[in-house]
């Protein structure tokens, strides 16, 4: 099942469940308004979702019309916690060689940081930067989970995962190493984050949903209309189940709570690219002694997206363009 949050005035938006091809929508509003009810409610109202999906692929759903991305908020538009992994401990090794960083890490356990959750652009709204010196793009993958128990096991934190969602982490990394500094986690490293236009439930991953709790599907990420990078998720060091273990240790979390896996990043990433910029310029400081890369720049257009093992687009795109900021009067 996919499903997407239209605009309509409201905070939370306007909840739809949207067609295998990304073409068609329908309106779930009979069955849940909102994406945050639906969570909240999943066991009862997903089902009833679900069969609104199979009509709607089949043609015959009434009041299906065409699905218009650009008009979309996040899937979940804000929630009550978004948690941040690095997962993948190749683009952590990457970072520390290039720039000689002591990162203090206990062996098999993840670094998990706690995110701002109250405010997610839409996947093509214009980004406005307040400072664009330094701006960064991280591509990652993130999970929506149900009710989740204190000190639940991987395989039952696994079995909580509703829904799945590819994201755009905007950082600024001009206050990145002075907050890392600090020992207190990121806040004006790590502004507003950008999450793509459908989430889907495991299942529409198909084979890239593997047994082993990633994602083996390809981030496909390019700048300016220019291939940045496909790094594979199957290289995450831990699995979903296992970080919202660790995140669940000695807490409850509650449904709507989004975990992300931190930049994907391969082993092969002179060959695949990167899904981030700062990624990049380390491994040209590596190599060449110096970053050449730019970061980002007013005007500059980022894509993300995810495609099936049938060439098609999963989530839709993070298709977004970074503009100066402006204050409201």
């Amino acid at each position: 099942m996919k499903l997407a949050t239209y605009r309509n005035g409201c905070r939370d938006g306007r909840l739809l469940v949207v067609s295998r091809d990304l073409t068609r929508a329908v309106d779930a509003a009979a069955v849940a308004a909102t994406m945050q009810q639906l969570v909240e409610d999943w066991d009862a109202r997903a089902p009833r979702l679900q069969a609104l999906y199979a009509q709607l692929n089949a043609g015959t759903a009434a009041g299906a019309f065409a699905f218009e991305p650009a008009l979309c908020l996040s899937p979940l538009p804000r929630t009550h916690q978004f948690v941040d992994a690095s997962a993948f401990l190749n683009h952590g090794n990457i970072m520390e060689q290039a720039y000689d960083l002591d990162v203090k890490k206990t062996p098999g356990i993840p670094v998990l940081v706690q995110r701002q959750s109250d405010d997610f652009w839409g996947p093509c709204d214009d980004y406005p930067l307040v400072e664009a010196d330094h701006g960064d793009f991280e591509g990652e993958f993130a999970v929506i989970v149900d009710d989740t128990p204190m000190a639940a096991s991987p395989e039952i934190c696994a079995s909580k995962i509703r829904l799945v969602m590819i994201l755009n982490d905007v950082s600024m990394r001009a206050h990145l190493f002075r907050e890392l500094q600090m020992g207190f986690g990121f806040i004006n490293a790590k502004p507003a984050t950008v999450f793509g236009p459908v989430a889907v439930t495991p299942d529409e991953l198909g084979e890239g949903w593997g047994a082993d709790g990633r994602i083996h599907l390809d981030m496909c990420v390019s700048r300016n209309g220019e291939a940045f990078g496909h790094p594979n998720g199957r290289e995450m060091d831990w699995s979903f189940g296992e970080l919202l273990a660790r995140l669940a240790l000695n807490r409850n979390l509650r449904a709507g709570t989004i975990l992300g896996t931190g930049t994907v990043s391969n082993q092969a990433a002179r060959t695949v690219g990167s899904a981030c910029l700062a990624e990049r310029r380390a491994l040209e400081k590596i190599e060449r002694g110096e970053s050449v890369t730019p970061f980002l720049k007013l005007g500059d257009r980022l894509r993300f997206e995810v495609f099936g093992a049938d060439g098609q687009s999963i989530f839709g795109a993070v298709d977004h363009r970074f503009v100066p900021f402006h204050a409201e009067a």
